[in-house]
């Protein structure tokens, strides 16, 4: 059997294509018994909306921000060029992006950043900031707009954000943790550092990692995290001085953003290769890393994958459409020297 149309809900209810037509749009000058005729035949015929033909119909164009941390994050830069690619394909067809740059470790900025934003001129918002009460409140009042929120890389799960685009940042700690643990040569200590532990992802990442480390690796000791605090030199020289003071360093398990300071105090430190050192993310920096045997591993997720998957959440939120779950699921990578996939 065909899939029913409009002409034949406008048949079966004894209306005007127009009509169907305002009833399907929520469009004013329709009478109560006519809007419930239609939605009755609706129903009956089992009529389903094709929503891309009926916003292409109507040339319709999607707004969409991505607010993401500024300074020199790799990772984030890696995002704004998987952005920039999907921008130039088809998935972004009818489509605006506004990249929005805030400082991480600033909630005041972010705050300022996204209150900025007209609702008006904007469909969905796709964020990586860290949750703070005050990134929260902002949040409920974009919510109150009607806009789609999509919480990316690190969750914002006591928002009222729409969805989590990510990979399962616990499951990632104990996937670290597991590697040290089969890495490291001998008892001692193992030391991690990370911008800042109020990004949800570094924190979920601890608590995976030292999940497995208790349960599995009691010989080795997790000392308390480093955090740059968006300062690239604090980062080398806290990382250099633990490297210099404590020789019972048997790991290093650098959580996020910082890579590149942590391995300028590695080569300083002239600890290269004596120690198993775990990475997150695969940018330039680690994968040369990883070619030069100074990085044992990196926990990677599929960037293109991410942006793609945002941009196609925000689109079925905006469109009240499902979201097809398992094409939407990151997968968590290991990535070694052996396995390294070619660049670009």
């Amino acid at each position: 059997m065909d899939r029913p149309t409009v002409h034949d809900i406008a048949r079966e209810a004894g209306v005007s294509l127009a009509t169907v037509d305002r009833v399907l749009n929520a469009r004013a000058g329709v009478r109560q018994k006519t809007i419930d005729k239609v939605n009755d035949t609706i129903a009956r015929l089992g009529y389903v909306r094709d929503t891309s033909a009926a916003n292409l119909a109507r040339q319709r164009r999607y707004t969409f921000a991505f607010v993401l941390p500024e300074g020199p994050s790799q990772f984030a830069e890696s995002i704004r060029a998987a952005l920039r690619d999907a921008y130039s394909s088809q998935i972004a067809d009818r489509l605006v992006l506004r990249i929005i740059s805030v400082p991480a470790n600033d909630p005041h900025a972010i705050v300022r950043a996204l209150l900025s934003l007209d609702p008006r001129k904007l469909d969905g918002l796709a964020l990586m900031v860290p949750e703070t009460p005050q990134v929260r409140d902002a949040l409920a009042r974009i919510k109150q707009e009607g806009i789609a929120i999509v919480a990316m890389v690190s969750d914002l799960p006591n928002s009222p954000r729409d969805y989590f685009v990510g990979t399962d940042s616990i499951a990632a700690g104990r996937t670290a943790a597991l590697l040290m643990g089969k890495f490291a040569r001998k008892p001692g200590e193992i030391l991690l550092a990370t911008n800042s532990m109020r990004s949800r992802d570094s924190l979920e990442r601890r608590l995976g990692f030292d999940a497995v480390m208790q349960a599995d690796f009691p010989h080795l000791t997790v000392i308390p995290t480093i955090e740059s605090f968006d300062d690239p030199e604090r980062m080398e020289e806290l990382v250099f001085g633990m490297l210099i003071r404590k020789p019972q360093l048997v790991g290093l398990y650098s959580m996020g953003s910082g890579n590149l300071s942590v391995l300028r105090a590695l080569r300083r430190s002239t600890r290269v290769g004596e120690i198993p050192v775990i990475m997150h993310e695969l940018t330039p920096p680690t994968r040369a890393a990883l070619m030069a045997n100074e990085v044992d591993a990196v926990i990677a997720q599929n960037v293109g994958h991410l942006v793609r998957s945002a941009i196609r959440v925000l689109r079925s939120l905006s469109d009240n459409l499902p979201i097809f779950e398992p094409q939407e699921r990151l997968r968590i990578e290991i990535v070694l020297r052996e396995n390294l996939p070619e660049s670009g």
